[in-house]
């Protein structure tokens, strides 16, 4: 680690953002936090190092020893926000999901090239250890061909208002299921419901094609009984379980396939092998990354190009929702714009 750390603000110092004041701080790069709420900036304004408070975003894009920006504002704030501070010459951080239409995201992206800016989303599952390992697994081969991925992410809460359950919670798989496969799916669906709010889906679940057949669905939900953050790898060889509830063994492999007895079928189950992945924690990893890419001006891991991707998915998601399950192509989700949620 370089003995300085690039200078970051943090702007949003609420749910999230006072986690991602606490990793910056705790890395040495924390210069600033802009929030709107006089008492969250109170709060922030214990952060190691005394970080400079604004309640004015403008006035703190123009902070001096500020040379990134990190967004943990509303989702419909990210597109005006980001492209505000690339504008100024700031790298950026910004919160999933980049923006609410592909169109906006593009923009981004275009705009951070042009201004030879880092544009890094926080996808925070692609940083998590479980998942760096899994998808090591997976490139080397080790659960053979894979079949079929799904993920079920439920909670009782945080309930939002802005945006539904598949704008909150299915990011975080939908970016880890486009990095396991390296590839869009060829056909989307999308299903759920809205109990709480008119047109704001508090349940949904998504099923993605993609090509020989390999399937996924992803569950989310904020009206569950319990907590379940799971992610089930099924191969031809091999099957993986992570499961960020657990305390230990967060990354399970299963030495679990079929094999063809006189041209029967026959399950060969064995048990998990716990699969040692570390303990650090994933938003200190993500944003030690970010920091990282700024000072040497690398690509990031999840960089503008792999949010589009899971933006494009999304918003055709979004548009199978809005009609009631009905499959979209994803060549004709390349030509969907706004999307209500």
């Amino acid at each position: 680690m370089a003995d300085r750390q690039p200078g970051v603000c943090v702007v949003g110092a609420g749910y999230w953002g006072k986690n991602l004041v606490r990793n910056f701080a705790g890395l040495g790069a924390l210069r600033a936090v802009c929030d709107a709420d006089a008492g969250r900036l109170d709060v922030a304004g214990g952060a190691g190092g005394g970080p400079r408070l604004f309640r004015d975003y403008e006035e703190a894009l123009g902070c001096g020893d500020v040379e990134a920006v990190v967004l943990a504002t509303p989702a419909r704030d990210h597109f005006r926000m980001a492209e505000a501070a690339l504008r100024r010459g700031k790298d950026v951080f910004v919160e999933k999901p980049i923006a609410l239409r592909y169109h906006d995201g593009a923009q981004l992206v275009a705009l951070a090239r042009r201004q030879g800016r880092v544009l890094m989303v926080g996808h925070l599952l692609e940083y998590h250890p479980a998942v760096l390992r899994l998808c090591e697994l997976v490139d080397r081969g080790e659960l053979g061909t894979i079949q079929y991925i799904y993920s079920t992410r439920l909670n009782f809460g945080k309930i939002r208002c802005e945006e539904n359950i598949l704008w909150s919670f299915a990011p975080h798989d939908l970016a880890v299921i486009l990095r396991l496969l390296g590839d869009y799916p060829l056909e989307v669906t999308a299903t759920g419901g809205a109990y709480l709010q008119p047109n704001v889906a508090d349940v949904t679940i998504t099923g993605l094609l993609f090509d020989r057949g390999v399937r996924a669905h992803i569950f989310v939900s904020w009206l569950h009984p319990y907590k379940e953050q799971r992610l089930v790898v099924v191969g031809s060889q091999r099957m993986a379980v992570f499961d960020d509830v657990e305390p230990k063994n967060k990354l399970v492999l299963f030495d679990q396939h079929v094999e063809w007895v006189d041209g029967q079928p026959v399950p060969r189950r064995h048990g998990g092998t716990p699969v040692d992945v570390g303990a650090e924690e994933p938003l200190r990893l993500e944003c030690q990354h970010f920091l990282d890419c700024v000072r040497t001006r690398q690509a990031p891991r999840t960089d503008g190009a792999s949010a589009l991707r899971v933006l494009r998915v999304l918003q055709a998601s979004q548009h199978s929702l809005q009609t009631n399950g009905q499959p979209i192509q994803l060549v004709e989700a390349r030509n969907l714009e706004v999307m209500q949620v």
